[in-house]
């Protein structure tokens, strides 16, 4: 176990409701169909020699929202990122869907886990997107990671990161992890907290599209695009600026409150990791 895994207890047995109905395969089927036809669309320029420029922040903010949009999600944003600059997104992680919400906001290279670079399709975009892949079993690759994280955060370019490290359903959360807020602080860079849910209806919090412990991903496609009424609520917290922290404890402290929605206590230190019997409230 590294800095770099940390677990979360949630899985899909014990935290994830079901969905479907009648009409779920069809709907399925064709939603499916619609985002296989923007991800084609996305290949296709990327691999372009047209691809080989820089395409507009504009375009890639729209395709994921359709990418999002055609997974049968609603997505709905409050608050707006720094279009330009340094900037270190971070947020809480529920979903696969939560990478393309957060480029919806802005598009940025994404820290990612090394095994995402294998899957088929998504792993080549990510690649070409600039994804950074995470050795996460390798903790002596840590300080290398931070320091590449700052130097594009020096260069003017945003990065987006889970510091949670690990997926979580939705009802409870995990604690950030401090080091890739390490690069902002040696970067003098500003983190830009996101907050993420997804609702069904008049339910405070729906699970069914949480990615969490062995689920697969085909089985999470399969279950988002089943489902009836989800909406995904990105919102975007003000701006945590480095350097009046003093560590990358407390910059951590303070970004993770911002995206659990945790109030500021008098000392300064957030609440207590959920209990694993939250998960399955």
């Amino acid at each position: 176990m590294s800095g770099w895994l940390p677990a979360a207890p949630c899985t899909p047995a014990r935290c994830v409701e079901p969905v479907g109905d009648a009409v779920a395969a069809a709907r399925a089927v064709l939603r499916l169909t619609a985002v296989a036809v923007l991800l084609l669309a996305g290949i296709a320029v990327v691999l372009a020699p047209l691809g080989r420029r820089r395409v507009p922040d504009a375009l890639v903010r729209r395709w994921c929202r359709w990418i999002v949009r055609a997974a049968g999600v609603r997505v709905r944003v409050t608050g707006a990122a720094a279009p330009e600059g340094g900037l270190l997104l971070v947020a809480n992680h529920v979903s696969w869907l939560d990478v393309p919400l957060l480029a919806a906001v802005r598009p940025a290279r994404t820290l990612a886990k090394s095994e995402i670079r294998r899957w088929p399709v998504a792993g080549a975009l990510a690649a070409r997107g600039g994804a950074l892949f995470i050795e996460r079993d390798r903790l002596r690759a840590l300080p290398d990671t931070v320091a590449a994280i700052a130097r594009i955060l020096r260069a003017g370019a945003a990065v987006t990161a889970f510091p949670e490290g690990s997926t979580w359903c939705g009802r409870a959360a995990g604690p950030f992890r401090r080091a890739v807020f390490q690069a902002a602080l040696d970067a003098g860079a500003p983190v830009q907290p996101v907050r993420i849910r997804y609702r069904a209806g008049q339910r405070a919090v729906s699970t069914a599209p949480a990615f969490v412990g062995a689920d697969t991903l085909p089985a999470s496609l399969w279950r988002v695009a089943s489902a009836r009424g989800l909406t995904a609520e990105v919102e975007v917290r003000p701006v945590v600026r480095a350097g009046p922290h003093r560590d990358r404890r407390a910059l951590a402290g303070a970004a993770e409150r911002a995206a659990h929605g945790r109030p500021h206590t008098a000392h300064g230190h957030q609440g207590k990791a959920p209990s694993k019997s939250m998960c399955a409230l």
